[in-house]
């Protein structure tokens, strides 16, 4: 029996043959001025399809991460569901499941934050159809969710949808991790500008400076407020809501390309940055783009994604 069977006692099996499927959506985070704390959900989904079965792992990924990602209890989706269960006292003897991934990994877009939710929902789901013990509310997902993460911004917008902002409370002995979501303008879509190769968030974290000047500090505050108004009610507002001087100048020079980019696209209106650590570009607009943009985002080796905002990760 592998880990992802083993049952303790008093802990509630949800019974082989029960299924769910999962469509999950794309995120970014930061979106300018919010490091951190803000985050979108994007109309590009990874579906997962889970079976309890009797005994074993058995997991097959296509799209996106085949090949290069675990097959047995340590795929990121396997243990989130675990953890899921876990939460409320259940568990399964066995897993099949099955992920067709469309989420580009290691890109900015949160593919593994949308693992995660992905895992979660389905545990949530699972435990619906079974009723061996309550589904897992909103709140649970993105505190669990955000434990897989290390923070919660891309991760609550796979889970709620929409726009969010989301923070941590540090004063208990484990990170609290709460988010709200934030209704976007229906004018509103995205344009993700796609890097052909990959970043490493841990990489473009390193880069960040323990400090900053105070200034810089006000500067981001005013803006990431700003952004809540923008992403609600007011587009013509999101150029100036997308500002940032904590942490896009500092990942500059770990990825030029990205950052030209967003430099074209600000200097003609567009309200474009570096969609989480990037190395995508990510614009937020009401506007169609510019025609130059994607030709010169090919040159530079990016491929352009037209996007809606997503709504919440769905399980059936």
């Amino acid at each position: 029996m592998t880990a992802a069977a083993v049952q303790t006692d008093g802990v509630v099996p949800v019974p082989a043959g029960v299924s769910v499927s999962v469509r999950v959506p794309a995120s970014s985070a930061n979106l300018g001025a919010g490091f951190d704390c803000l985050g979108i959900a994007l109309g590009l989904f990874d579906e997962v399809d889970v079976t309890v079965v009797d005994s074993g792992v058995e997991v097959s990924v296509t799209g996106e991460g085949a090949g290069q990602v675990p097959l047995d209890e340590r795929h990121l989706v396997v243990r989130a569901i675990n953890r899921g269960l876990a939460a409320v006292g259940a568990s399964v003897p066995g897993l099949k499941v099955e992920c067709r991934n469309v989420i580009p990994h290691s890109r900015g877009l949160g593919s593994s934050a949308s693992a995660a939710v992905a895992g979660l929902a389905a545990a949530a789901g699972l435990l619906a159809k079974s009723g061996v013990a309550p589904a897992l509310s909103d709140a649970q997902l993105v505190q669990l969710a955000g434990e897989f993460e290390g923070h919660p911004d891309n991760a609550a917008a796979s889970a709620l949808g929409g726009a969010v902002v989301s923070w941590t409370d540090t004063s208990h002995e484990g990170d609290i991790y709460g988010a709200r979501r934030v209704e976007v303008h229906p004018t509103i879509g995205a344009y993700a500008f796609v890097s052909a190769v990959e970043s490493s968030t841990n990489e473009t974290r390193g880069l960040l400076p323990d400090t900053v000047p105070r200034a810089d500090a006000v500067f981001n505050v005013s803006r990431a407020s700003l952004a809540v108004v923008a992403l609600q009610s007011d587009p013509s507002l999101l150029m100036m809501a997308t500002d940032d001087r904590l942490h896009q100048p500092y990942r500059a020079p770990a990825m030029m390309p990205s950052a030209e980019l967003v430099a074209r696209l600000r200097a003609d209106d567009v309200p474009a940055m570096i969609s989480g650590a990037g190395p995508t570009v990510l614009a937020i607009t009401d506007r169609e783009l510019p025609d130059w943009a994607v030709g010169t985002a090919g040159e530079l080796g990016f491929s352009v994604l037209a996007l809606d905002v997503a709504g919440p990760v769905e399980v059936s």
